[in-house]
C-alpha cells in the first residue's frame, strides 16, 4: 500500500484526513504542518462588508461572540467557512464562485467603492484580498484572528522523503510547503527531501500552493480542479495508481 503524508492539523480535519485515505487503500502518514494560536483579537462591528476566510476564523469569532452590524453583508471564502458561520447562527450573504482571495475580490466588486471591509483571518492571509479590494475602492480593516505556527514536533515526513519512503506528499496550502521545507532544514535534511519528493507524487490544493512548491523545485504531479482535500487525496491516488500501471 501507498504511504502519503498529510499536514493537516491535529485535529478532526486530520482524523477525516486519514479515513480518506485509508478508504483509497492509502496508508497516512500524518505529520501536521500547522497549528493555531488565536490572538484573542475580535473583528470591527461597524463595517458594512465582514470578510472571513477560513472555518478556524468563524469558530473563533463564534466563541468571542462577536456580532455584525445588522445591515453588515458577511461573507465567506468557501462552503466549508459558511457551513461554520451558520452553525454558530450567523447569516451568509456571499460565497465566492472561485473559493480564492481572487475570487472574493471578484464577488465584492460591485459594493467595494467606498465601503468599510472589514477582513478576519490568519496572520499569513494573502495581500491579494487587500489589495485587490483597497484598489477598488473599499476602505478595508484587518484582524488578525489566529497565527499559523509550525509544531515543534514536525518533520518526521521530511525525513521519509529523504530516505525515499514516502510515495505521495499532499500540500494543502502555501504555508504547509514552507513548514516542510523549515522542518527538512532543522533536521539537516531538506535537499534529500527536495529530492525525495520529485521521486514521489506531489499533490498541491491550488496554483500558489503549486507555485510555493516549485520555487523550492518541488515538482507538482496533481492540482485538483475542486479546492478540496477529499479532491486532492482522491487526484493522488489515481496518480499513484497510474504509475503502478493500474
Amino acid at each position: 500500500m501507498h504511504r502519503v503524508a498529510v499536514f493537516r492539523p491535529d485535529d478532526e480535519r486530520l482524523a477525516r484526513a486519514c479515513d480518506l485515505l485509508r478508504d483509497l487503500d492509502a496508508v497516512p502518514v500524518t505529520d501536521p504542518m500547522l497549528a493555531v494560536e488565536p490572538t484573542g483579537a475580535i473583528p470591527r462591528e461597524d463595517a458594512d462588508c465582514v470578510v472571513l476566510t477560513s472555518r478556524t476564523g468563524a469558530e473563533l469569532v463564534a466563541e468571542a461572540g462577536w456580532r455584525p452590524a445588522d445591515d453588515a453583508a458577511v461573507c465567506a471564502i468557501g462552503e466549508r467557512t459558511a457551513d461554520a458561520l451558520r452553525r454558530a447562527g450567523y447569516r451568509v450573504d456571499l460565497i465566492p464562485e472561485e473559493f480564492s482571495s481572487a475570487g472574493l475580490v471578484a464577488a465584492l466588486r460591485d459594493r467595494a467603492a467606498g465601503a468599510r471591509v472589514e477582513v478576519a483571518r490568519s496572520d499569513h492571509g494573502s495581500s491579494v484580498l487587500t489589495d485587490g479590494l483597497n484598489d477598488d475602492g473599499a476602505y478595508v480593516h484587518e484582524t488578525v484572528l489566529y497565527r499559523l505556527v509550525r509544531p515543534p514536533e514536525s518533520g518526521d515526513s521530511a525525513e521519509l522523503a529523504a530516505a525515499g519512503d514516502l510515495d505521495a506528499a499532499l500540500f494543502t496550502s502555501s504555508l504547509t510547503v514552507a513548514h516542510f521545507l523549515d522542518a527538512a532544514a532543522e533536521r539537516g535534511v531538506r535537499e534529500a527531501a527536495v529530492a525525495g519528493l520529485n521521486g514521489a507524487v506531489v499533490g498541491a490544493i491550488g496554483e500558489p500552493t503549486r507555485d510555493r512548491a516549485a520555487a523550492a523545485g518541488v515538482e507538482v504531479d496533481v492540482v485538483p480542479e475542486t479546492a478540496t482535500f477529499e479532491a486532492l487525496a482522491r487526484a493522488a491516488v489515481e496518480r499513484l495508481g497510474s504509475a503502478d500501471g493500474g
